[in-house]
C-alpha cells in the first residue's frame, strides 16, 4: 500500500497526542475551570499535542513542511504552562529537550509553499468541546499537490458504537487515498473498515452540525433540513468528529454553511476528515459542489462552506442549498 510508512508514523503520532490530551482533560479540566472560563488546560493540551505530533513527523520526515495553528508565544511569559507542556511531552516522547519541544511547536508556523507535499495538524479541534468534556479531535493529514492523500483523526470521547454507549469511547479513524477508511479503538489494535450509510430518501436522513453558532449558521441548516423533509433533530457536536460520524454511518449529512459571506474555512479543520469520508464511500464538497482545494494556503480560499454526505444525498443537499441561496444570504 502506498503511504504505508507515512500512515504508521501518523497513527503513532495521533495516538500519543490523544493520550496526552486525554490526560489533561481528566486531570486539569473541572467544573471550576469551566465556570471560570479558564482556558489554561486547553492551551496546555493544544501545545503539548502539537509538539508531540511535530516531533514524530520531523524524526521520520525531516524535509516535510508542517502547517499547524499554535505557536509558543504564550509559553514565554507563563512558566507554569511551559512546565506542564514539557512534562506532558516528556511522558510521550523519549529523550527530548526543552528546546526541541518548543522548536517543534513553532515549526508549524513557518511560511511555505502549498503546491507540493506537506502535513497539516490540528492539535485540538473543538476546544470548547474539550473543555466541556464532550467531543474534540486530534487531526493530522498529508497533502500532495493540493490533494489530501492520508488522514488520521483521534477522537478520545467518540463512542465505539453510537447505538451502544456501554461499549465505551475513544476512537481512531484513518484513511489513505484509494485504500478505504478504517476505525479502531484508541486503546485497541483491532481495526474495522467503515462505510457511510445507504440512505437515499432524504426524510430518513439525520444531519450533524457544529455546536457553536459562531462557526456556522444553525438557522440556514434548519432551512435546508426542512427543505429536504428531514424531521429528526440535528446531531450537534464539535470538531472533525462530525466527519467521523458521516464516515461511520451514524449520520448521513454534515452541513457547515457559512455564517457570513467573508468567512473562510481553515485547511486543518477539514483535511483529515474529508479524506476519511471520501474513502468511506461519501462525498465532500463546498456548498457549490466544488472539491475542497488545499493548495491555496492556510485557508480554503477557493471554497465556500462545506457539505459532507453519504454520496447518495449529495446532489439533493446541493440543490436545496442552491434553491434557498437568496434566503440564506450565501
Amino acid at each position: 500500500m502506498a503511504y504505508h510508512f507515512e500512515l504508521d508514523i501518523a497513527i503513532n503520532a495521533v495516538v500519543k497526542a490523544s493520550r496526552l490530551c486525554r490526560h489533561v482533560q481528566d486531570s486539569l479540566v473541572s467544573d471550576d475551570t469551566v465556570e471560570k472560563k479558564d482556558r489554561s488546560p486547553v492551551t496546555i493540551a493544544d501545545l503539548g499535542s502539537q509538539s508531540v505530533i511535530n516531533l514524530e513527523l520531523l524524526q521520520s520526515f525531516p524535509n516535510d513542511p508542517i502547517i499547524s495553528e499554535e505557536d509558543t508565544d504564550t509559553l514565554h511569559s507563563h512558566d507554569y504552562l511551559k512546565g506542564k507542556v514539557l512534562e506532558l511531552v516528556d511522558a510521550q516522547v523519549d529523550n527530548v529537550s526543552e528546546a526541541q519541544v518548543l522548536e517543534a511547536i513553532d515549526y508549524g508556523t513557518r511560511e511555505m509553499g502549498y503546491q507540493s507535499r506537506f502535513w497539516t495538524v490540528d492539535p485540538i479541534d473543538g476546544t470548547k468541546g474539550f473543555l466541556r468534556k464532550e467531543q474534540y479531535a486530534i487531526a493530522l493529514a498529508l497533502v500532495e499537490e493540493g490533494q489530501v492523500v492520508l488522514g488520521v483523526l483521534g477522537c478520545p470521547n467518540f463512542p465505539l458504537d453510537d447505538d451502544r454507549p456501554e461499549e465505551g469511547k475513544g476512537c481512531l479513524f484513518y484513511a489513505v487515498e484509494g485504500n478505504g477508511a478504517f476505525m479502531q479503538g484508541l486503546d485497541q489494535d483491532k481495526r474495522e473498515r467503515i462505510h457511510v450509510d445507504s440512505i437515499s430518501h432524504s426524510p430518513n436522513a439525520r444531519f450533524v452540525e457544529p455546536v457553536e453558532k459562531a462557526h456556522a449558521s444553525h438557522t440556514a441548516h434548519a432551512q435546508i433540513s426542512s427543505a429536504l423533509g428531514i424531521t429528526a433533530p440535528s446531531y450537534r457536536m464539535d470538531s472533525q468528529c462530525k466527519y467521523a460520524a458521516v464516515a461511520r454511518g451514524d449520520v448521513s449529512i454534515y452541513l457547515r454553511l457559512p455564517k457570513d459571506k467573508s468567512y473562510q474555512e481553515k485547511i486543518w479543520d477539514h483535511a483529515a476528515g474529508s479524506v476519511i469520508v471520501h474513502e468511506a464511500g461519501g462525498r465532500v464538497t463546498d456548498i457549490y459542489g466544488k472539491p475542497l482545494d488545499f493548495s491555496r494556503g492556510r485557508k480554503l480560499q477557493k471554497n465556500k462552506g462545506v457539505v459532507a454526505t453519504n454520496g447518495k444525498l449529495h446532489e439533493k443537499v446541493l440543490n436545496a442549498i442552491l434553491a434557498h441561496a437568496h434566503d440564506l444570504a450565501i
